[in-house]
């Protein structure tokens, strides 16, 4: 993080300038810098969702299924799924023995298959199947929670619910400063203070791109990173 009155490096954790000797308000410095870095990384990136889909229920299904797999995996596999089930009423008549093995190589299938098709269900019993726009109701879904309800609302409406908080978001935001916390609720509250929820949507997706194509887990490419000013680099 830069002193905002000498521009020099300076800890996160600092609430006085070294060199200066001047007062600094951490969160006033990180949303300035949340700020940047998002202005920078829209001019690199356009902010949109890895996962293909063409329905709502389509965006959940493909956001349970990612959970511990990537994305490139699982819109391999959700081609041929979305093929064999077009519609919410498929899933939920599905036979979960036959559904496991379509999503196997997903990872974790016996409990992405038992989620997958009891939200079908329960869309249908309770909400004629069609997705609630409400968090509160979302979350009650199984293998729903916070990061894929955020997820589900901001991509699928538009509706800026929350800061999706995925590996890549908790990397990079620890990573660069911005946040200081592990837990992903947590990092998600601090993160909301200092950007605007007009970017919440938007912020999520430019940190996965970035983390995805720069900012990598073992090996971040910081010589050619354009938000490098910004960052506390605590690798």
């Amino acid at each position: 993080m830069l002193c905002p009155y000498c521009d020099k490096e300076i800890l996160n954790e600092s609430v006085k300038c070294k060199y200066c000797k001047k007062n600094i308000d951490i969160e006033k410095c990180n949303q300035d810098a949340a700020s940047n870095i998002i202005e920078v990384l829209k001019k690199n990136y356009k902010p949109v969702c890895a996962l293909n889909f063409k329905t709502k229920f389509e965006l959940l299904a493909a956001v349970i299924l990612s959970a511990q797999c990537s994305d490139e995996r699982v819109n391999l596999i959700s081609k041929s799924l979305f093929k064999k089930y077009k519609t919410i009423n498929d899933y939920a008549k599905a036979d979960i023995s036959e559904f496991e093995l379509d999503i196997k190589s997903t990872g974790f299938y016996k409990n992405k298959a038992k989620s997958i098709i009891g939200c079908a269900k329960i869309l249908i019993e309770k909400f004629n199947g069609e997705i609630p726009k409400d968090i509160n109701e979302l979350v009650k879904l199984p293998g729903v929670g916070r990061k894929t309800a955020n997820v589900v609302l901001g991509t699928g409406f538009g509706i800026t619910s929350g800061i999706v908080v995925d590996t890549h978001v908790k990397r990079l935001s620890n990573r660069i400063g911005l946040s200081s916390n592990a837990d992903p609720e947590k990092i998600e509250t601090e993160l909301a203070r200092i950007i605007p929820k007009s970017e919440w949507i938007d912020f999520s997706h430019l940190l996965i791109l970035h983390g995805r194509k720069i900012c990598k887990a073992r090996k971040p490419e910081c010589q050619g990173c354009k938000i490098e000013k910004w960052c506390a680099k605590k690798i």
